[in-house]
């Protein structure tokens, strides 16, 4: 009886040892990190390895963000009426906000996207790593992999994204949402019984599986399904419904894969939602 005693009072020493250095050890960190951000000088640098100035955080993003252009994009933009298409805007102001952004790859995949390094080397939903096999396998059937030929050819599109809260509601907005070229709706985002305050058309509707409308009546004819792979679950989803293969899954997961199969006869165009 002594001995099991001493063991337990040794073990119960230990324990309290252990977390007693856990917590010095993280205060000293802390304390560590406090010096290091305020006595050391963090550089950050653009797209083009340039070093920033000290109005940007470590990772290169803007510390300060407010509604004025910088000096140059006003002048530039200056002569354009409110609402106009502005061409190269977005991108520009971007690149003002985040030095280092830059579009390494296409909006959506296509049958090139093996040469696009940056992306493999990491897995959904920042990459594509481990899924080459099943998106080739996609990309092989879908064969489409842009916009519609009507949008690609204009020099300038004005794009608008209608977010799925109740903000709209009764603000009559929807001939203003239909008036930009393209429209981006989200997951099951409604649209029938509710042109009045969000519009009829949509152009993109991006989704995951678990966001995806399950009445084929509820998506638009001419809008494109765009899928957003956020796990490599997501892939294999989309491989099933463009082959029409047969799958154990629960009762609403599997009536989401037959209407989405008559959806994919159309077009699918895939997209990673990865930043890029």
């Amino acid at each position: 009886m002594g001995l099991l005693v001493f063991v337990r009072n040794l073990l119960l020493a230990l324990c309290l040892f252990l977390v007693l250095g856990f917590l010095y050890y993280s205060a000293w960190k802390l304390h560590l990190l406090q010096w290091e951000d305020s006595n050391s000088m963090i550089l950050s640098f653009d797209s083009a390895g340039q070093t920033l100035g000290a109005e940007y955080d470590r990772l290169g993003f803007l510390l300060k963000l407010d509604s004025k252009l910088p000096a140059e994009l006003a002048t530039k933009y200056a002569n354009f009426s409110e609402g106009a298409c502005k061409p190269g805007y977005a991108s520009a102001l971007m690149t003002a906000i985040f030095p280092r952004f830059s579009k390494p790859a296409p909006m959506f995949l296509d049958d090139s996207f093996r040469k696009w390094a940056r992306i493999r080397e990491f897995v959904p939903p920042f990459g594509i790593k481990g899924q080459d096999n099943l998106i080739k396998a996609i990309l092989s059937v879908t064969k489409e992999y842009r916009l519609t030929p009507a949008l690609d050819s204009l020099r300038c599109r004005r794009c608008i994204i209608v977010g799925n809260g109740g903000v709209l509601a009764n603000k009559s907005l929807g001939s203003r949402i239909d008036d930009y070229d393209i429209v981006v709706r989200l997951n099951s985002a409604p649209v029938k019984g509710f042109e009045k305050d969000v519009g009829s058309k949509t152009t993109l509707r991006i989704t995951y599986p678990e966001g995806a409308m399950q009445r084929p009546e509820q998506y638009e004819r001419d809008s494109l399904f765009v899928l957003a792979g956020f796990k490599w679950q997501d892939f294999k989803w989309l491989k099933y419904i463009v082959y029409k293969e047969r799958v154990s899954w629960t009762h609403n997961i599997q009536r989401e894969k037959e209407f989405l199969q008559k959806l994919v006869k159309a077009r699918v165009i895939t997209d990673l939602s990865s930043g890029i």
